[in-house]
Parts: C-alpha cells; structure tokens; sequence
C-alpha cells in the first residue's frame, strides 16, 4: 500500500490536502470476495460505510476500469484508489469561538471564514483553528485517533490571510459526495481581489502550471514546463477600475495552493498587500512621498492580502439540489476600495 504523506500539510497542494491515494494488490491466494468487504479489512481506520461511499462516488479502479461495490478480487487484481483524507495524529481541542455559519443542515455546514484565522491545527497553531471552532460547535472532544464521524471536516481550504466561505461535511456520505465534486472540478469558486495595476482587457484566463518554487519551499511558482507542477486555471474579469488598482473577480477551473495568488502576480499584477508574491511593493503610482504615505495607510487598513472567497455553489450530497451562497466583501477590504475611489476621484 503507497500513500502521500502528510508532512507539510500547511502548503500541500489543495488535492493532495483533500486525498490519499493507495494502490493494493490482492494475493495469489486470496479467496473470491466482495471488494468492499476485502477493502476494508485491509485499511486501517476506514469503515466498510467509508468504503462503500467511495466505490459509490467512483474513487476504486481495478485496473483501468471504475467498478461497483459488488466487484468480486480475484489474485492478482490491482486496486488503485483515492481516499478523502481524515487529518489525524493531533488532539483536536474543542474552543469555544465564534463562528459565522451561513447554511447547516444535518449533512453539510457553510460558514464564512474571517482572515486572519488558520483552517487546520498543526505547525504552531494548535489551537484558536477553524477546526478546534468546528469542534466545539459540534460538541465533539476528539484525539489523535479520534473515530467519531460527526467530526466536521472541510473539504476544501483557503489560506489563512484570505477570507470567505468555506463548505463542511458532517458525515461520510456528504464528505466523499463533496470531495467528488472537488475532484471533478464542479464546484463554483468565486473570489474578488484587489490587484497592483490596471490590466489591459476587460477579462482573460491564466492557464499556467503551479509548482513550488525551488528557491523558496513557502512559495509557488508558474512554469512553463509540461512535465512540472500541475495544472492551474483562473478566469478573472474586471469589476472596478480604480486607477493604480483594480477590483476583479476571480472564478478558479482548479483548486491548488496559492493559485490566485500566484497567477495574478505572474501576469503582473500581484494582490495588494500580498507580501508573499510581490503585493507589498509599490507597484504604480508616483514617486512622491504623500502617495507612499496613502500607499502606507492602505496596508494599515487591509493588512493582509486582499483576497476574499465570496460566492461558493455546489449540489447537495442528499438532495441533489444546487446550492449557491455569496457572501459580502469584509470590512477591511471595503474601507480599502473606499479609500482608493477617494483617491481616484481627488487625482
């Protein structure tokens, strides 16, 4: 059995933060049997349930071939599969913290994360998370083994400095139903962000692999490499001009880490306030010091990058319904437009 290990899941690539994957070989002297019954009893802390949802939601292959719960292992198959990943080896603490939650039902939770706020406990932040938050909610104590499937578990993050919504599963059914939408890239995105610059045409796609960047392992990069990093799409359109800045909306064809964010900056045009790929840099404007003073205001009033994840749609797990939320454009970011129409309308 082979699977990708967590050992950085700060900067994982968003699928690999949503998936193991395994590969099984059935023995040469294995007795014919239901796959779903041999799976489970060669996986460590899966339920036969778990297991059933993911031969449902077609994450098993044998061979090539996507097969059903009633497949019979014969020796010498080879099962090849994903598994939605359940984080474990750190005690989740139940926190009593406020959270915006937007839609919860007996499946699924869709909350609005502020900025500021990590998703998963881990690498110094063990505590204060989105999930210790999640915990409480809830009325889960769990350990590092912990079982209990009312444990909510995101399927999908955004990074700790940008806000938005975020979806929840509440149970096995609605986890693997969700990850299979993220999986196929069904789900909608949409985010705003400020940017450095005023860009040329009013909408475009960047469609540039992502990979980290060797020189720095808390950066991504574009490459123009085929065989390098993975594939990363980002439609943007423009929704306000405002001189040295523009406001657009950024709807994401794939979900990998920092794509917005490094996609924009690869065009040239860097999320205000991102200090990771560029954005706290003066990137237009005058070389007068009352404008770097205005600049520095900016950064006060918004500072971290302006990123927002404001409208998320997906089909319910149960219902089969579409399900569509949007969500208004923080406070921080808000007085930052004003502040730049301000300046506009005084230039």
């Amino acid at each position: 059995m082979q699977t990708i290990p967590d050992n950085e899941p700060e900067f994982l690539d968003e699928e690999q933060e949503m998936f193991e994957h395994f590969r099984l070989e059935v023995d040469p002297g294995q007795e014919p049997l239901r796959i779903d019954k041999w799976m489970t009893a060669h996986m460590e802390h899966t339920s036969r349930h778990r297991v059933q949802c993911a031969i449902r939601e077609g994450f098993v292959q044998v061979g090539d071939k996507t097969i059903k719960a009633n497949y019979i292992v014969r020796p010498g198959d080879v099962v090849r599969f994903v598994m939605p990943y359940r984080r474990r080896g750190v005690e989740i603490i139940p926190q009593k913290i406020d959270l915006d939650i937007v839609y919860e039902d007996d499946d699924v939770l869709v909350l609005n994360k502020p900025a500021g706020m990590v998703v998963h406990p881990g690498h110094g932040h063990y505590e204060s998370t989105l999930v210790n938050a999640l915990a409480y909610h809830l009325g889960i104590s769990q350990g590092p083994d912990g079982e209990d499937e009312r444990m909510g578990v995101l399927v999908h993050r955004i990074d700790k400095d940008t806000s938005g919504l975020l979806a929840v599963a509440k149970n096995d059914d609605a986890q693997l139903n969700l990850a299979r939408q993220f999986f196929d890239h069904s789900i909608e995105r949409r985010y705003v962000a400020i940017v450095w610059g005023d860009l040329k045409e009013e909408e475009g796609t960047v469609d540039a692999n992502l990979m980290r960047d060797p020189s720095d392992r808390l950066r991504f990069c574009t490459t123009a490499d085929p065989e390098k990093g993975k594939r990363a799409v980002t439609h943007w359109r423009v929704l306000e001009r405002l001189g040295y800045v523009t406001l657009v909306e950024c709807r994401l064809e794939t979900g990998r880490t920092h794509q917005i964010r490094v996609h924009m900056s690869s065009i040239g045009h860097p999320i205000f306030g991102d200090e990771r790929y560029g954005g706290t840099e003066i990137r237009q404007g005058t070389i007068y010091a009352k404008y770097k003073q205005f600049i520095h205001n900016c950064f006060e009033i918004c500072p971290r990058q302006a990123l927002h994840a404001k409208t998320l749609g997906f089909v319910h797990p149960r219902t089969h319904k579409m399900l569509r939320f949007d969500s208004e454009i923080p406070a921080d970011m808000t007085a930052l437009l004003a502040k730049w129409r301000s300046y506009l309308a005084k230039s």
